[in-house]
């Protein structure tokens, strides 16, 4: 399987930063992890690329980032997180939820995701108080959100693409985004050729042909820089271990009664940590 990347440059005279990215292998293990129906593949496969995207930004590999998207839609809320690393994971409240096509044969993002709500960037490089910015939904498509949310909470006006293309066995056959991003001081026919996002409007399946590189050298004239980005949880056992111990033996031994295992769930990677009786002397140390 190819892996996901992020290649990104400047161009047009070094006045607008781009950053493209294929996202399609980070898209299918969330579709592998979370059973997504369709339209919930492409909601968080578009959310996973911004996210992506913004991580981009942070200052270390271990700075973080989450994103929370409640717009009140058949999906639930969205929720999506990574690091400086480009290490991306996620999940949505109702992954196996459906909706028609649009009138166009589209999937129905903006109804998955829904209209009326926030998108909200919590940003942590590990410099004091966490950056927390909040706007307003445009339209639940997410890319017209994120573009947004860069606008009014960054005040870095950036034109957004967001694809994700859905095979008929469930499986994304092409998953990216595209950013252009002008500089301060950029000209006004640079600003405006920005505005000209609209040339992706099918970036899925121009990202299941071409790939990043394909995509990339529709802008740029040089290769760029590559990163690769991938989906990966930073919960471990050993993580749930010591969210027991900071539970305390009492209320662990007291769960372990009635449900006769505890499972610690991460919803992000959808993966079950569970411990039993013997689990819990070990980590607790055996009783007298």
């Amino acid at each position: 399987m190819q892996k996901a990347i992020e290649i990104r440059s400047l161009i047009w005279d070094g006045e607008v930063s781009l950053c493209v990215l294929d996202t399609t292998a980070v898209v299918n293990e969330a579709i592998s992890r979370h059973g997504l129906s369709p339209v919930g593949a492409a909601a968080l496969g578009r959310a996973l690329t911004a996210c992506a995207y913004l991580c981009g930004w942070l200052k270390s590999p271990e700075s973080e980032l989450s994103i929370t998207v409640d717009g009140g839609g058949v999906g639930g809320k969205l929720h999506v997180s990574g690091d400086g690393a480009l290490h991306v994971r996620g999940f949505v409240e109702h992954p196996a939820a459906t909706l028609p096509p649009r009138a166009d044969g589209k999937l129905d993002v903006g109804g998955y995701v829904g209209r009326e709500g926030t998108l909200t960037v919590i940003r942590d490089d590990r410099c004091g108080v966490p950056f927390v910015g909040t706007t307003a939904l445009v339209s639940g498509e997410l890319a017209e959100d994120f573009s947004a949310y860069f606008t009014e909470s960054e005040q870095r006006p950036t034109a957004v693409a967001l694809g994700v293309l859905i095979g008929t066995d469930g499986r994304c056959l092409g998953a990216g985004g595209v950013f252009l991003q002008p500089l301060p001081g950029a000209r006004e026919e640079n600003i405006a050729r920005c505005a000209e996002i609209g040339t992706f409007a099918n970036l899925s399946a121009m990202i299941a042909e071409r790939g990043a590189e394909g995509v990339f050298s529709m802008l740029a004239e040089d290769e760029g820089v590559r990163r690769e980005v991938m989906f990966r949880c930073r919960c471990s056992r050993e993580r749930a271990e010591n969210a027991l111990r900071a539970m305390g033996r009492r209320d662990a031994e007291e769960l372990l009664r009635e449900t006769g295992e505890i499972c610690v769930h991460c919803h992000d990677c959808n993966t079950d940590h569970r411990f039993t009786a013997e689990d819990l002397g070990r980590i607790f140390g055996e009783t007298e």
